[in-house]
């Protein structure tokens, strides 16, 4: 089991994700959240991450289908994670929170086409 410990800009939310094979899915995403946030991702099963610390601090955002919840910090305002709507059993989170992870040291990352899944209910 490899344990990475992630937490938001201001330290008021900290996760943990299971990382047994590294960083996997590394990619962005087109959508209109996505494309404006600008966060590079990676994801785990819905099991392989776990708030440890400010559940509280975590607010959520959804739109369109409501299927994907996008998690950031109330009071840093920094993306951590969010459930995916094109794979509702694996969270989706912010590469640039892991501790000692370098988000531009990855180069040619994939972008999915968020912008042109159907939406679906």
């Amino acid at each position: 089991m490899s344990l990475k410990i992630g937490k938001c800009h201001c330290g008021a939310v900290q996760f943990e994700v299971d990382l047994p094979d590294g960083l996997q899915n590394i990619r962005r995403c087109n959508c209109s959240l996505c494309r404006r946030k600008g966060a590079v991702m990676a994801s785990v099963p819905l099991k392989g991450l776990h708030v440890i610390s400010g559940k509280d601090a975590l607010r959520v955002y959804t739109w369109n289908s409501n299927t994907a919840k996008h998690y950031f910090c109330e009071v840093c305002g920094i993306y951590t994670h969010h459930q995916r709507r094109s794979n509702p059993n694996e969270y989706g989170f912010n590469i640039a929170c892991i501790e000692g992870v370098d988000p531009y040291a990855f180069e040619d990352v994939t972008v999915g086409d968020g912008a042109s899944q159907p939406i679906t209910t």
